[in-house]
């Protein structure tokens, strides 16, 4: 913990840099990613801060809209979209995933329930081969049908249908440290 309070109190003594991001806010980019602290979006994209809008959830899960109970997750997705209006949301999985493994390999999950039943969010249980560490297929598969449930989402479906939005998969490979996106015209992760 040390080397980040350092890093923290060094950070705090730049104010010029950072004096004009308290005017406001004007990302062009929602990247919905995973928790996992090997996906550090700002640093695969080189974004600098104010630039991107950042959902992290467990497994990039994006839960299904209108559940009844308000969810942080569709807050943020349509104050993106709405309020921010980003151009582009990008859902980016990434290679040995613990949350789709351990959905690829139906892992019993009880002595973690709300982790249990927030992977019930990512139904169906992405298909692919349990042996593999890096979990591609399954997080590829996995990643696509978050890009259809986000796009069920009501602000979401307006803005696509307008033109004024569009939507990216992406697979970070943790270990190589590159980005494959998802072409739909091969219906494959190409290199980036």
């Amino acid at each position: 913990m040390q080397p980040l309070i350092d890093n923290a109190r060094m950070f705090g003594q730049r104010p010029e840099e950072f004096a004009p991001l308290a005017a406001g806010q004007s990302p062009q980019v929602l990247f919905i990613t995973c928790s996992d602290s090997r996906v550090v979006p700002a640093l695969i994209t080189g974004a600098r801060p104010g630039e991107l809008f950042e959902l992290r959830t467990a497994g990039n899960i994006v839960p299904p809209y209108g559940s009844g109970q308000p969810t942080g997750e569709a807050a943020t997705i349509e104050y993106a979209v709405e309020v921010l209006g980003v151009g582009d949301v990008v859902i980016c999985g990434h290679s040995h995933c613990g949350a789709v493994g351990a959905l690829v390999r139906g892992d019993d999950l009880d002595a973690v329930p709300a982790v249990r039943d927030w992977l019930a969010h990512a139904a169906p249980p992405p298909a692919g081969v349990p042996e593999d560490p890096e979990v591609a297929e399954g997080v590829q598969a996995h990643v696509l049908a978050q890009v259809l449930r986000l796009r069920s989402y009501p602000c979401v479906a307006r803005r696509l249908a307008a033109g004024g939005l569009t939507v990216h998969a992406w697979y970070y490979e943790v270990h190589r440290g590159t980005v494959r996106v998802h072409d739909p015209a091969t219906d494959a992760f190409e290199a980036l």
